[in-house]
């Protein structure tokens, strides 16, 4: 039959639970904060496999954790570095130059980066001024050259337009000519 008043509460109590934490995960789907540490723990996991993938793991450089204790010495030698590093000088310089990026995407601007980044662009501002002169001029250029090529185009249709009427007034005449010429034989 019925479900005792007791267990519907306890069944309810259940689902408004249920409820409670679907709602809590999605608020933290959605949220700004998760989404963005979500989308930084990605991009450290992709760029800690990609640096794998290039370098290779710790355990394929130096085997167990036994054998990195005995071979520390070894390995931190110059010329250990330099064979580490032999094997894709390229991949590790990328790496290296993605972290710096990243680093430095991340922090604000210090005073003195401000200050040449301003310095830069007053220096720059003479070279922007001259690269828009040239713009301009090149711009007037092909403008002068379009409207000219403009011009010569308007001149053959209209030289065109006279030569077919011309012609078709010489057809009428020849036409009417024979038209005469058959009712005149006729």
């Amino acid at each position: 039959m019925g479900q005792e008043p007791a267990e519907l509460r306890r069944d309810i109590e259940s689902r408004r639970d249920d409820l409670g934490e679907t709602i809590d995960a999605i608020g933290d789907r959605v949220s700004p904060g998760r989404i963005m540490e979500r989308r930084r723990n990605r991009m450290a996991n992709g760029l800690s496999s990609f640096k794998e993938r290039v370098m290779g793991t710790v355990d394929q450089r130096t085997g167990t954790m036994s054998d990195a204790a005995g071979s520390i010495r070894d390995h931190a030698s110059p010329d250990a570095i330099k064979r580490q590093a032999a094997g894709s000088p390229l991949g590790a310089g990328l790496v290296a130059f993605g972290v710096g990026f990243l680093v430095a995407a991340a922090m604000p601007p210090t005073d003195t980066e401000a200050d040449a980044a301003a310095r830069a662009q007053d220096a720059l501002e003479p070279a922007k001024e001259a690269l828009i002169d040239a713009a301009r001029n090149v711009a007037s250029d092909v403008k002068e050259g379009a409207a000219d090529a403009a011009q010569e185009v308007k001149s053959t249709a209209s030289e065109a337009a006279g030569e077919v009427a011309a012609a078709a007034k010489d057809e009428v005449a020849a036409t009417r000519a024979d038209a005469e010429q058959v009712a005149r034989s006729s």
